[in-house]
């Protein structure tokens, strides 16, 4: 998955732009300096009380929200937890991700559901009622916590950098 777009598309496939371990934690400095800063001590992913967090396959920590709960609470643990400072707490917000609908959600085909729209504690999903239409998220209320992403059964729901983020 690439973290630009939030979804895997052909030519990330075929030009090999493929990311696949996931966005960086909250409070990740911005650029190549969280890169040279983490040294992969797992401080955050054990500081983590909602196991979101995991190590990729670069050794680095990734937010996974199929992982633990699904959901970051932004305590700032993992922030607490690093010595490094590749994990800012100071910075205004924990990141810039939003959640996003894909093609493929069940309201829109006429299946009734709202099991994205159900657990948002931020309630900034939208679901229209009867299945006529597909779910569609706030960008100025979601956090990108990820609690919408595990329960999607159809597995459309994706986090992307807020700029790209839309209904």
């Amino acid at each position: 998955m690439t973290m630009s777009s939030g979804t895997l598309t052909r030519r990330a496939l075929l030009f090999g732009s493929v990311d696949d371990r996931g966005p960086r934690p909250p409070w990740s400095v911005i650029g190549e300096d969280f890169g040279t800063r983490c040294t992969g001590c797992d401080a955050c992913i054990h500081a983590c009380p909602e196991r979101v967090l995991r190590r990729a396959a670069d050794g680095l920590p990734r937010f996974d929200p199929s992982a633990g709960s699904g959901e970051c609470t932004f305590c700032g643990a993992c922030a607490a937890a690093c010595t490094t400072g590749a994990l800012d707490s100071g910075q205004a917000r924990p990141w810039s991700l939003r959640a996003k609908v894909g093609e493929g959600c069940l309201p829109a085909s006429g299946v009734v559901c709202a099991s994205c729209r159900e657990v948002c504690p931020e309630l900034a999903i939208r679901v229209p009622p009867g299945g006529r239409g597909a779910a569609w998220i706030d960008a100025a209320r979601c956090t990108g916590c990820g609690a919408c992403v595990g329960v999607c059964p159809a597995g459309v729901v994706a986090l992307s950098e807020a700029e790209e983020a839309c209904a």
